[in-house]
């Protein structure tokens, strides 16, 4: 090779390389972020998973949605609870006012400017709102004809109901299904394992006390509710049942047992005191056990006497539930 040639290209790739390296720092960034976001966002969709899991099981077992299918549907419409309609009116299912809605509403521009969608307390109630949406609404009504654990179908059918308007909503559905192995919980109830963190645990606790219903001011500033039929009131600091049988004016030793404990004390400030004798059964048919969640604990939630518990489950009186196994309540 003659010496100009080679002098030549020694130029050429003394002036191209700073241009070629600064490509490849370029394209090595631009994908090092975008894993790095993907990691995230699968992160976060994961925590979203452990949180709500436990509510779409139960409500699988008693309105007969899969529960992949709600998972993914939540995921998708509120981006695993960081869009503006979850955060800001707790609303994971992107369902709007419709003529019937009497709570509250948000408004925010969609396919229309100023829409309206409903407004939630808590996420609890967005979910259960979900459930009855499409229990109730006659163009629903073909799906729960189809196998509970064929996700596929119910994602087809949701858009041929009208649920969406995005053509590919089904493709989107089981991609997110199938990429967080959400349909493990539409097994049967023996094979459920739906361990919810301990945080989630409380947070779950607060939402279902959120939706007691509310009576009225009782004596001292106590609040009265309503669940399963049956009064009930929320301990305050430092409460026992001496403090709330004096208030209410009935004996320490009748709630006592309307609220299976064997001493006075032994309860803490959230707690429900119920002021009558508490249900045989409760209104909801299947509760999954929350991690270091006791019987004692779910009897009080959901209004249902331990005992009845107990024996609606076969199991022994003493004896605790691990967590994700699927409790009778009725």
């Amino acid at each position: 090779m003659k010496l100009k040639t080679m002098i030549s290209l020694f130029r050429y790739f003394a002036t191209s390389l700073p241009r070629y390296l600064t490509t490849l720092t370029t394209f090595f960034c631009i994908s090092c972020f975008s894993i790095k976001a993907q990691t995230s966002y699968d992160d976060q969709v994961r925590a979203y998973v452990d949180t709500y899991k436990g509510i779409v099981v139960q409500d699988m077992r008693t309105y007969g949605i899969p529960a992949s299918i709600k998972l993914a549907q939540a995921i998708l419409e509120s981006r695993a609870g960081q869009s503006v309609l979850a955060t800001e009116a707790n609303n994971h299912f992107g369902i709007k006012c419709h003529e019937e809605w009497t709570g509250k509403t948000y408004r925010m521009d969609d396919e229309q400017p100023n829409e309206c969608f409903r407004k939630y307390d808590n996420a609890v109630e967005s979910f259960r709102d979900h459930s009855v949406f499409l229990t109730t609404r006659d163009r629903y009504r073909f799906l729960f004809s189809l196998d509970a654990q064929d996700y596929r179908a119910w994602a087809y059918g949701l858009k041929s109901a009208g649920y969406a308007t995005n053509p590919q909503y089904p493709d989107l559905l089981m991609s997110i299904i199938e990429r967080y192995n959400l349909n493990q919980y539409d097994l049967p109830e023996r094979e459920i394992v739906a361990v919810i963190t301990t945080r989630a645990d409380e947070d779950l606790m607060n939402a279902y006390l959120s939706l007691f219903t509310y009576l009225g001011p009782g004596p001292n500033n106590r609040k009265v509710y309503l669940n399963n039929h049956v009064q009930c009131t929320i301990a305050l600091e430092g409460d026992d049942l001496l403090t709330i049988a004096r208030d209410f004016r009935t004996k320490t030793t009748d709630l006592m047992q309307f609220n299976d404990l064997k001493r006075a004390g032994g309860i803490s400030k959230g707690q429900v005191v119920y002021l009558e004798k508490k249900k045989g059964k409760a209104t909801q048919k299947l509760n999954v056990v929350g991690n270091n969640q006791t019987m004692w604990e779910i009897s009080q939630v959901f209004g249902i006497r331990l005992a009845n518990l107990y024996r609606k489950n076969h199991m022994p009186e003493g004896l605790e539930p691990p967590a994700g196994k699927v409790l009778r309540l009725r």
